[in-house]
């Protein structure tokens, strides 16, 4: 009797198939890319008083990716399959807006609303994780965020 050819084994496992908390996980690393390729382009076009603040957002978002990638890997998750059309979208926007306009502090407004939707990806990985280290070091990176916008943006 022959042997039955079995169909290749998926080597990368379904979303579906991870630890709970790995899609919310993967959904703040896009966040986190997406945020930090529009802060990559408004480095480059920004006014120097507003880089300085472009430059430290895009440091901060820059380290947490790195650690949010090492915790999808522990999940057995491909980081490199993550991300969205909103980086692009982010850097098209600011290249488009510095052709009108300076790219200084007259951008605080679409700076906080970005960094609004990174921190409800947080709150989103925080709540679905059952890991109670990772919730403390995702409490911390959003911790550190926080610290940075109070820094850095005026209060409404």
């Amino acid at each position: 009797m022959e042997p039955v050819p079995l169909p290749p084994r998926d080597i990368h496992p379904k979303m579906d198939a991870l630890p709970k908390g790995t899609e919310a996980l993967a959904e703040l690393h896009t966040r986190l890319e997406d945020t930090i390729a529009g802060y990559g382009k408004v480095v480059e076009k920004a006014e120097p008083d507003f880089r300085v603040i472009a430059v430290d957002f895009k440091a901060l978002h820059t380290r947490h990716a790195g650690a949010v990638v090492d915790m999808l890997v522990q999940d057995g998750h491909n980081p490199a399959e993550d991300g969205s059309i909103f980086g692009a979208v982010n850097r098209g926007l600011v290249e488009v807006r510095s052709w009108f306009d300076d790219i200084g502090t007259n951008m605080m407004d679409a700076l906080i609303q970005g960094e609004k939707h990174v921190l409800d990806g947080y709150e989103q990985a925080i709540a679905a994780t059952a890991l109670p280290e990772r919730r403390e070091a995702l409490n911390m990176m959003r911790e550190a965020q926080i610290a940075l916008m109070d820094r850095h943006c005026p209060p409404a």
